[in-house]
């Protein structure tokens, strides 16, 4: 089965249905990442949904020893992919923003979880561009933290759930909230 397959699959179903089915199957918390909700094209009043592989950007404190990426990743995204940013817990700044949205809108992105604070609403919601996060914040993410790799595993943010995402793995997001609903290719799949 190929990503756009899968895909096509997944947009026939709500959030909602793929985690009572992930329940079913005895997925811990039927795959949903808590506490991240939809800010863009509206704040939770919407049919915006967004379904694809992860493309994980990993966010560090300044002080880590791991060395800042030399270039910027979203010029990476590939396209159909969910940009799921990674940010450390208690972090105010902003680790998202407008222009990188406008990029990855270009680059015909699915959308962005942000796994803390994004900026620039209004302007995701001029492109329409669909916002999943945990909330929103003014300040640029320089002085407290640095992207150090894209395309790893990363953590989710929660003092209540132990939920990895992984290169690949499949994501949504709809009114309802973000799920994990399968691992990308090359790994067992949840329903099989």
């Amino acid at each position: 089965m190929t990503d756009q397959s899968i895909v096509q699959q997944l947009e026939k179903f709500t959030t909602c249905d793929i985690s009572d089915a992930l329940c079913a199957l005895k997925y811990p918390n039927g795959g949903f990442l808590s506490g991240l909700a939809m800010w863009s094209p509206e704040r939770q009043s919407d049919s915006t949904k967004i379904v694809g592989p992860a493309y994980t950007v990993k966010y560090v404190p300044l002080d880590d020893p791991a060395s800042k990426l030399s270039t910027h990743y979203i010029d990476e995204t590939p396209a159909g992919s969910i940009i799921f940013v990674s940010c450390p817990p208690h972090i105010p700044n902003a680790v998202y923003g407008g222009l990188m949205s406008a990029r990855a809108h270009y680059l015909n992105a699915a959308g962005t979880i942000v796994d803390g604070r994004f900026r620039d609403l209004e302007e995701q919601r001029d492109l329409k561009y669909p916002i999943f996060a945990r909330n929103v914040g003014t300040a640029p993410p320089y002085e407290s933290v640095k992207v150090v790799a894209t395309n790893v595993p990363v953590k989710l943010q929660s003092e209540h759930q132990d939920m990895v995402i992984r290169p690949g793995d499949f994501l949504m997001g709809d009114l309802n909230g973000v799920l994990l609903c399968c691992r990308g290719r090359g790994r067992r799949r949840w329903w099989d």
